[in-house]
């Protein structure tokens, strides 16, 4: 599944394993509930730093008891082929490599395999960049849940920071919803809003988001794991749905027979690729 030259082994300042070892021995009759957590671009490692932080509390409901992202690729300069940002966080922080899962679709079968026998009680996605099927959502008792960084039903799809800077508003958020086969259509746990900055940059945006998403799962998790978050969970109301797709080469290029406003919009966006 990995190539040992391409997935290392680093120290981390907060790593997880001896603190877990210490919360095993003072806690020997608390079972953790078992989390699996899905990322892989820079922002996504930041959602994996606060769960495993908050994990090693001693008074945690949960493990991270695997990690999913994206199989190695090509990346910087060098063209080096490298774990994803998610992958590499893991491994730092002491995460083994059989635990961490680099399918090329998340509907493998062995993948599908190997996660049943984790038994997870709950998996969070945070930037994965993977079509779950329906086969993956029935496999945690308890869902999935999405950190989308935007007001859903808004801005829908792989590129919400960016459409959002493009389009200029003022306006934007971070949503909590449980994820369903229709592409970020499902209930909405919890959402934050934030004024946008005229000068702000979408890579600039997208780590607050994920940084305010971070703190908005860790405070609702509790009530996910109690089931009372399932209950109060709001429907989106589709028909005022917006989609935000992957930003495509050719939206690169300025032109300048465009209205200003709108050439200042488009250069705030295209410093980033989509997120999925």
């Amino acid at each position: 599944m990995h190539s040992s030259s391409l997935l290392r082994r680093f120290s981390c300042f907060n790593a997880t394993t001896s603190s877990s070892s210490v919360i095993a021995a003072s806690y020997p009759s608390v079972k953790k509930k078992p989390l699996v957590f899905l990322g892989s671009p820079q922002v996504s490692a930041s959602v994996l730093e606060s769960l495993l932080n908050a994990s090693a509390a001693p008074d945690s409901l949960f493990e991270v008891s695997a990690i999913v992202t994206q199989p190695p690729s090509r990346r910087d300069r060098g063209r080096k082929v490298m774990p994803s940002p998610v992958a590499q966080h893991a491994l730092d922080c002491g995460l083994p490599t059989e635990l961490i899962f680099t399918p090329e679709r998340a509907g493998e079968e062995m993948f599908l395999s190997n996660l049943r026998a984790l038994q997870p009680e709950l998996c969070i996605t945070a930037a994965y960049g993977n079509i779950l099927p329906t086969k993956f959502l029935k496999i945690p008792s308890l869902g999935t849940v999405n950190i989308h960084p935007s007001l859903l039903p808004l801005y829908r799809g792989a590129a919400p920071v960016q459409r959002a800077l493009q389009d200029g508003v003022k306006e934007t958020g971070v949503s909590l919803a449980f994820t369903v086969r229709a592409l970020d259509a499902g209930p909405v746990i919890a959402s934050e809003r934030f004024q946008v900055d005229d000068h702000i940059k979408a890579p600039n945006l997208l780590e607050m988001l994920f940084s305010r998403g971070s703190e908005l799962l860790i405070h609702e998790l509790p009530s996910i794991f109690d089931g009372s978050a399932r209950a109060k969970a709001q429907p989106q109301d589709d028909s005022k749905a917006t989609l935000a797709p992957k930003i495509m080469p050719e939206e690169s290029w300025l032109s300048f027979n465009q209205e200003a406003s709108a050439l200042h919009n488009k250069g705030g966006q295209v410093l980033a690729l989509e997120f999925k």
